[in-house]
């Protein structure tokens, strides 16, 4: 693989990732106008919706590396197998999982955000349940773009991605902004979104790619030895983004604990911290491909030199995203409507995360793509689990409770650790233990 190809799987990626984080942004600023009580309710399930669909989007991040590893084999016909293997697997867990928190929604709430106000609570219940009935749509989404970004068409989930996201916040803005139906409105936009994305996905991969040879009883067909591969990358993610995002949720609890006008400011920042990362989100994604490609040929040298370039790459796109986008604060969180009270919390915390991310995001995300991709799963998945909850929730709740840090504190502890697992996987990608596994024939 070459760098002009891995420009073609780039761009895509990077124009998909701008879609997602502009729309999420637009979203959340549509839905400030409900109210502050609304802007945190969606942001604290949120929360729990990403800790809930990385579950399953893990797998299909383990159907990327399958199918990038037999398409760098040149194996057409295993890689149709690891294609219809994904889909499969991936849909099952989404419906599984969508079911089982509609059944328990309302323990979970309690359990979780049960110290928020009542307005809150409200919204957020109304929101959860909305949420988990659209997961089998985006499960069948997130596992053909998983497949498809393997094989190197990028071009073909951005379609698909860019259907999902714009028609969502078209139908946001018919039943936000007109017909005035808040949160409500705000569920019924992103079930419609999705299952039509995902109605077109399998259209696509039936009738429009017959390369893959895909069919649609396939979607109820399981190959366990294949299932086995998948399963071996994408449960360990699972696992890390299980306990990796139970982490963020244990956080996220410590910042109700300080008001509404702190989760509304975590809102905020979060969703102005997406804009920053989007190149290197892009490049996240885009490296799993190459990586993966790399190593189907045997080509070691080639994943190496790669990984290195994509490290550099993303670092330096943080510092140019900062410089593009800082000096236009004010009319970006202008956006939110917030309260003036909070506006300069949000403007430090992200000035802070800001020169924080370009040394350190990088080794913390780019590195563990690349092992990953490798199929180094398990090592990369134990130590973003550890490194969680041993730092980050433990320093978040010392410096933003404990201490009285706020926000400040949360995000500096995320930081930290940030750069304590960066440092752990740069000393595991210069070793040879990643590169002698073996995923496929």
């Amino acid at each position: 693989m070459n760098y002009r190809q891995m420009i073609a799987l780039f761009l895509p990626l990077l124009i998909d990732q701008a879609f997602i984080v502009g729309l999420n942004l637009v979203n959340t600023a549509m839905i400030s106008s409900a109210g502050m009580a609304a802007v945190s309710a969606v942001n604290m399930i949120d929360s729990l919706n990403i800790f809930l669909i990385n579950v399953f989007v893990a797998v299909s991040t383990g159907g990327t590396v399958v199918v990038a590893q037999y398409k760098g084999s040149r194996n057409e016909l295993m890689v149709s197998r690891a294609t219809a293997g994904t889909v499969s697997s991936v849909s099952l867990m989404s419906l599984c999982i969508g079911l089982l928190m509609i059944v328990f929604y309302n323990p979970v709430l309690s359990l979780l955000f049960g110290s928020a106000s009542a307005d809150v609570m409200t919204n957020a219940r109304t929101y959860l349940i909305g949420s988990c009935t659209s997961f089998l749509g985006i499960g069948i989404v997130e596992a053909v773009c998983g497949a498809l970004r393997g094989i190197g068409k990028t071009r073909a989930s951005l379609f698909l991605s860019l259907i999902m996201n714009l028609s969502y916040v078209a139908l946001n803005i018919v039943f936000i902004n007109w017909a005035d139906m808040g949160v409500f409105g705000m569920t019924i936009a992103v079930n419609i979104s999705r299952y039509a994305a995902a109605v077109c996905a399998l259209v696509y991969l039936i009738r429009v790619d017959v390369d893959l040879q895909y069919r649609l009883k396939d979607l109820l067909y399981f190959n366990w030895k294949m299932l086995k591969k998948i399963l071996f990358i994408g449960l360990p993610f699972a696992a890390e983004q299980m306990f990796f995002n139970g982490g963020k949720i244990l956080t996220q609890i410590f910042i109700v604990s300080l008001g509404t006008y702190a989760i509304a400011t975590n809102a905020i920042c979060s969703s102005l911290a997406g804009v920053f990362q989007i190149p290197a989100n892009a490049l996240s994604l885009t490296i799993v491909t190459v990586v993966g490609q790399c190593i189907g040929s045997r080509n070691i040298a080639d994943a190496r030199k790669f990984t290195k370039s994509f490290l550099w790459l993303s670092s330096a796109s943080f510092i140019v995203m900062g410089l593009l986008l800082l000096p236009f604060f004010k009319p970006l969180v202008g956006l939110f409507h917030p309260p003036a009270e909070i506006v300069d919390d949000i403007f430090l915390v992200i000035l802070v995360n800001t020169i924080a991310q370009i040394p350190l995001w990088s080794i913390s995300f780019i590195t563990p793509s690349a092992l990953r991709a490798a199929g180094d799963s398990k090592f990369t998945s134990i130590t973003s689990m550890l490194s969680m909850w041993l730092f980050r929730v433990v320093l978040g709740y010392i410096l933003g409770i404990v201490l009285d840090y706020g926000i400040l504190g949360v995000w500096l502890a995320m930081d930290i650790e940030w750069g304590i697992r960066g440092a752990v996987f740069l000393w595991r990608s210069r070793g040879n233990k990643w590169e002698q596994h073996r995923l496929i024939d």
